[in-house]
């Protein structure tokens, strides 16, 4: 029997208020890349790791705070993807224990603003006291899903996120949440997990967990076609690493139709 979209959330928001906790309690890098991941994390351990904190160069990690980097658990560097401009808005979806809020906020300078949404208390409260460590005030942590985002309509220059929106239970409805929040010409630069076409949603489910990052990717004629759905364009989907056999991160771009020419 299939797992209920609510309880599926509900998995994903125990197993990062899980590491949160981690983090919060001892230091220790519940996940990824560590010895300690197992087939229910973002990734097992391997030498060349395919998620977490070790994806960042090593300058960028010196930015932020350590238990920004130990929660990091993402399958890529959004950051570098993104192309972020001073003054710009930027919107990191899923934002965990904040280092891509904080990075993002650094780039925009003090007349942007850096928000990121996430819908656990323990991630948000661990979100707040990195930033505070790291010094930077454009920063707003909202909780939400995002699904739903809590933002207006053509609000954000930028939406960035790092192996999140494979993990929603709706993602039609992230996508077109993506396109109302962006402002005309906006764009996105994601880091996600995506599936070859050739795999079926059970063939997924077989490589991976739900909550690990895996069982819920969309395949890459799935992402493109959904994107474009929402009404994006300049779509692009770039494999950059395999996670799984047949699974891969991707950095996904796309933009919002009425870029004005400068």
């Amino acid at each position: 029997m299939a797992t209920a979209p609510g309880e599926l959330r509900e998995q994903v928001r125990r197993r990062y208020a899980e590491s949160a906790r981690a983090i919060d309690g001892g230091g220790v890098e519940p996940c990824c890349g560590g010895s300690s991941c197992g087939s229910g994390s973002c990734g097992a351990a391997s030498e060349a790791p395919s998620f977490g904190a070790a994806l960042y160069d090593p300058e960028l990690r010196s930015e932020v705070p350590e238990a920004a980097v130990l929660a990091s658990m993402g399958c890529g560097n959004p950051i570098a993807v993104a192309e972020l401009r001073a003054g710009e808005t930027v919107l990191d979806l899923g934002s965990g224990a904040g280092i891509d809020v904080i990075l993002s906020a650094r780039r925009v300078g003090p007349d942007g603003i850096a928000y990121g949404l996430d819908m656990t208390d323990e991630m948000l409260t661990l979100a707040r006291r990195n930033a505070a460590e790291a010094g930077v005030r454009n920063v707003r942590f909202l909780k939400g899903v995002i699904e739903e985002i809590p933002l207006p309509a053509e609000s954000v220059d930028v939406v960035i996120s790092n192996c999140v929106i494979n993990l929603s239970v709706d993602k039609p409805a992230v996508l077109r949440e993506i396109a109302r929040v962006l402002k005309p010409g906006g764009r996105v630069g994601i880091s996600d997990v995506v599936a070859e076409d050739r795999l079926s949603h059970e063939e997924r489910a077989e490589r991976g967990s739900y909550a690990g990052c895996i069982a819920g990717a969309l395949s890459l004629s799935e992402y493109e076609a959904g994107l474009a759905a929402a009404g994006l364009e300049r779509i692009s989907l770039q494999l950059t690493h395999e996670v799984a056999d047949g699974m891969h991160a991707a950095i996904v771009r796309a933009e919002k139709p009425g870029r004005k020419e400068a």
